[in-house]
């Protein structure tokens, strides 16, 4: 009912939505082009759908290749309004905990600034041999031009099919699949699917690649010792964590065998500022990698779960062939163009 009242703003929000679009394509709005190929992941629905784990991945994957790969962000929640470069002693709350965990996990340089074109050309400008830059979310960012875009989708699909605020839909779909603003107007090249099962039936009834994801054998602490996650078993534990879905990771760990003694299920990017610590010293704290990142200044003592996300193979052959045509021997520095 609520989606039916709503329906009339969606269609304005659509109209507003496209207007802009035109105009990046029509050279009304400033739109970049970047010397290197630009790998744009996101998806177009509001919410968590599981980006990260994929942009993780993804680096990965590019540096097992013997790619030079650099990440921006425009960084959720921080609160600098700085462009700067994620460091492992950057304050969380200056890069956002997102890109704090990519830097973390690929040892890739990350950028962030509230405009992704301005972290792009830092990026560029201090680390001036990266091949290939993985934009973290930003299908929607039309200034910064992409060569490959990544559409990610969990097992919401596309809900109801209809646009903000009536629906989850940041821009129509299966529209997106067929028009871009690059040159050419092209749209969505590969579509991932993140959840345990793919999104089918109704609305939302299209192909793409599987993934799946489990947990780690270990838990990590502050200072990166492994901890066996078998170890664990019978002991109380308090589960926590500030995710899209923290529910997910409560069942993932008590599917290992894990006794929760307690659970806390936070919103997502919680801070931690005003958490107050776990009284009960008979408790080990766990979490995910990403509150990790925020609790272990706080707590060192905490113990973080990885998420092992693996795409199946061929999402990562069809990447691959779709930068092969783009990549070419650089030059020791770097400029940029505009479009």
């Amino acid at each position: 009912m609520l989606a039916c009242l709503l329906w009339p703003l969606s269609r304005l929000y659509g109209l507003l939505a496209e207007l802009r679009r035109l105009a990046f394509r029509a050279g009304y709005f400033r739109s970049e082009r970047l010397p290197v190929p630009v790998v744009v992941v996101g998806n177009v629905v509001a919410g968590g759908a599981g980006k990260t784990p994929v942009v993780i991945a993804l680096v990965r994957h590019l540096q097992a290749r013997g790619l030079q790969v650099g990440v921006v962000s425009r960084g959720y929640g921080r609160t600098s309004p700085h462009c700067l470069e994620v460091l492992p002693g950057t304050p969380i709350e200056a890069s956002g905990d997102e890109p704090a965990l990519i830097r973390r996990a690929t040892g890739a340089p990350v950028f962030v600034a509230s405009r992704r074109t301005e972290a792009a050309r830092a990026l560029l400008a201090a680390h001036p041999h990266t091949q290939v830059i993985v934009c973290d979310d930003g299908l929607q960012h039309y200034a910064l031009q992409r060569d490959v875009e990544i559409a990610v989708f969990d097992e919401r699909g596309v809900g109801n099919g209809w646009l903000l605020p009536a629906g989850p839909l940041r821009e129509p779909w299966p529209e997106r699949l067929r028009r871009g603003v690059r040159a050419g107007g092209r749209g969505i090249d590969l579509v991932l699917h993140t959840g345990e099962h793919a999104a089918l039936g109704g609305f939302s009834g299209f192909s793409g690649f599987g993934s799946t994801r489990r947990l780690a054998d270990h838990a990590l602490r502050a200072d990166g010792r492994r901890v066996a996650l078998e170890s664990l078993a019978g002991q109380p534990l308090l589960a926590l964590a500030g995710i899209a879905k923290p529910e997910a990771f409560f069942a993932m760990l008590r599917a290992r065998g894990l006794v929760l003694t307690e659970t806390r299920a936070l919103p997502d990017h919680y801070s931690f500022d005003s958490y107050p610590r776990p009284q009960d010293k008979g408790c080990t704290v766990i979490c995910t990698e990403k509150d990790a990142v925020k609790l272990f200044p706080r707590q060192a003592d905490v113990l973080a779960v990885p998420l092992e996300f693996s795409p199946e193979p061929a999402f990562f052959t069809a990447v691959d062939a779709l930068l092969a045509p783009l990549l070419s021997p650089l030059p020791s520095s770097h400029g940029h163009q505009t479009a």
